[in-house]
Protein backbone atom coordinates (compact mmCIF):
# COMPACT_ATOMS: atom_id res chain seq x y z
CA UNK A 1 0.00 0.00 0.00
CA UNK A 2 1.33 3.76 -0.54
CA UNK A 3 1.34 5.78 2.42
CA UNK A 4 -0.03 8.39 0.43
CA UNK A 5 -3.37 6.37 0.61
CA UNK A 6 -3.24 5.46 4.26
CA UNK A 7 -5.02 9.00 6.05
CA UNK A 8 -8.04 8.28 3.57
CA UNK A 9 -8.18 4.93 4.17
CA UNK A 10 -8.12 5.43 7.98
CA UNK A 11 -10.70 8.61 8.04
CA UNK A 12 -13.07 6.30 5.47
CA UNK A 13 -12.31 3.78 8.64
CA UNK A 14 -13.35 6.27 11.26
CA UNK A 15 -16.60 7.45 9.51
CA UNK A 16 -17.29 3.53 9.56
CA UNK A 17 -17.26 3.09 13.37
CA UNK A 18 -18.77 6.06 14.43
CA UNK A 19 -21.79 4.46 12.67
CA UNK A 20 -21.86 0.87 13.73
CA UNK A 21 -21.28 2.39 17.35
CA UNK A 22 -24.36 4.85 16.98
CA UNK A 23 -26.28 1.23 16.50
CA UNK A 24 -30.21 1.39 15.56
CA UNK A 25 -32.85 3.68 17.30
CA UNK A 26 -34.49 1.49 19.72
CA UNK A 27 -38.42 2.37 21.10
CA UNK A 28 -37.64 1.89 24.76
CA UNK A 29 -41.23 3.06 25.89
CA UNK A 30 -44.71 4.15 24.76
CA UNK A 31 -47.76 6.05 26.82
CA UNK A 32 -50.64 5.77 24.78
CA UNK A 33 -54.05 7.66 25.30
CA UNK A 34 -57.25 7.91 23.89
CA UNK A 35 -58.45 11.71 22.81
CA UNK A 36 -61.61 10.46 21.43
CA UNK A 37 -63.27 10.14 18.15
CA UNK A 38 -61.05 7.13 17.54
CA UNK A 39 -57.77 9.50 17.63
CA UNK A 40 -55.04 8.99 19.82
CA UNK A 41 -52.29 10.54 21.63
CA UNK A 42 -48.89 8.96 21.66
CA UNK A 43 -45.73 9.67 23.94
CA UNK A 44 -42.66 7.53 22.72
CA UNK A 45 -39.46 7.34 24.02
CA UNK A 46 -36.25 6.69 21.70
CA UNK A 47 -32.64 5.96 22.27
CA UNK A 48 -30.73 6.20 19.88
CA UNK A 49 -26.42 7.55 20.35
CA UNK A 50 -27.02 10.67 17.50
CA UNK A 51 -23.36 11.56 16.66
CA UNK A 52 -24.82 14.41 14.23
CA UNK A 53 -26.52 15.52 11.57
CA UNK A 54 -25.63 12.32 9.29
CA UNK A 55 -26.29 10.10 11.90
CA UNK A 56 -29.51 10.44 14.39
CA UNK A 57 -32.65 9.42 14.57
CA UNK A 58 -34.95 10.84 12.43
CA UNK A 59 -38.62 9.68 12.74
CA UNK A 60 -40.96 6.82 14.73
CA UNK A 61 -43.70 5.02 13.28
CA UNK A 62 -47.11 3.77 14.69
CA UNK A 63 -47.89 0.64 12.74
CA UNK A 64 -51.01 -1.36 12.89
CA UNK A 65 -50.85 -5.30 13.48
CA UNK A 66 -50.40 -5.73 9.62
CA UNK A 67 -47.53 -3.73 8.88
CA UNK A 68 -49.46 -0.44 7.49
CA UNK A 69 -48.41 2.48 8.47
CA UNK A 70 -50.99 4.86 10.57
CA UNK A 71 -49.08 7.88 11.32
CA UNK A 72 -45.18 8.97 11.30
CA UNK A 73 -43.19 11.67 13.98
CA UNK A 74 -40.21 13.16 11.64
CA UNK A 75 -37.55 14.33 14.33
CA UNK A 76 -35.71 17.47 12.65
CA UNK A 77 -32.70 17.64 14.35
CA UNK A 78 -29.72 15.50 16.27
CA UNK A 79 -30.49 14.89 19.87
CA UNK A 80 -27.11 14.36 20.71
CA UNK A 81 -27.28 15.68 24.33
CA UNK A 82 -30.94 14.79 25.03
CA UNK A 83 -30.40 10.63 25.53
CA UNK A 84 -33.23 8.81 25.87
CA UNK A 85 -35.63 11.42 24.93
CA UNK A 86 -39.33 11.62 24.41
CA UNK A 87 -41.96 12.91 21.54
CA UNK A 88 -45.37 13.00 21.01
CA UNK A 89 -47.75 12.85 18.12
CA UNK A 90 -51.28 13.78 18.49
CA UNK A 91 -54.43 13.09 16.74
CA UNK A 92 -53.54 9.61 15.19
CA UNK A 93 -56.43 8.17 13.89
CA UNK A 94 -57.00 4.11 14.91
CA UNK A 95 -59.72 2.27 12.51
CA UNK A 96 -61.92 0.80 14.17
CA UNK A 97 -60.88 -2.96 15.08
CA UNK A 98 -57.26 -2.13 15.87
CA UNK A 99 -56.52 -2.98 19.57
CA UNK A 100 -52.79 -2.30 19.93
CA UNK A 101 -50.24 -1.00 17.54
CA UNK A 102 -46.50 -1.49 17.34
CA UNK A 103 -44.42 1.84 17.64
CA UNK A 104 -40.91 1.52 15.43
CA UNK A 105 -37.98 4.23 15.28
CA UNK A 106 -35.60 4.74 12.56
CA UNK A 107 -32.24 6.52 12.21
CA UNK A 108 -30.80 7.68 8.93
CA UNK A 109 -27.91 5.14 8.37
CA UNK A 110 -29.52 1.96 9.80
CA UNK A 111 -33.26 2.67 8.38
CA UNK A 112 -35.67 0.44 10.35
CA UNK A 113 -34.69 -2.57 13.21
CA UNK A 114 -33.86 -1.73 16.69
CA UNK A 115 -36.24 -2.09 19.55
CA UNK A 116 -39.90 -1.69 19.38
CA UNK A 117 -42.93 -1.60 21.71
CA UNK A 118 -46.31 -3.15 20.89
CA UNK A 119 -49.17 -1.14 22.89
CA UNK A 120 -52.29 -1.93 23.53
CA UNK A 121 -54.67 0.66 23.16
CA UNK A 122 -56.76 2.01 25.77
CA UNK A 123 -60.88 1.79 25.36
CA UNK A 124 -60.60 -0.73 22.62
Amino acid sequence: MRPALLPGLLMLLGVACGAAIAGEADVLRVDATATGDGRYRFRVTVRHADSGWDHYADRWEVRAPDGAVLATRVLHHPHTDEQPFTRSLSAVRIPAGIGSVTLYAHDKVHGFGGETRTVALPNR
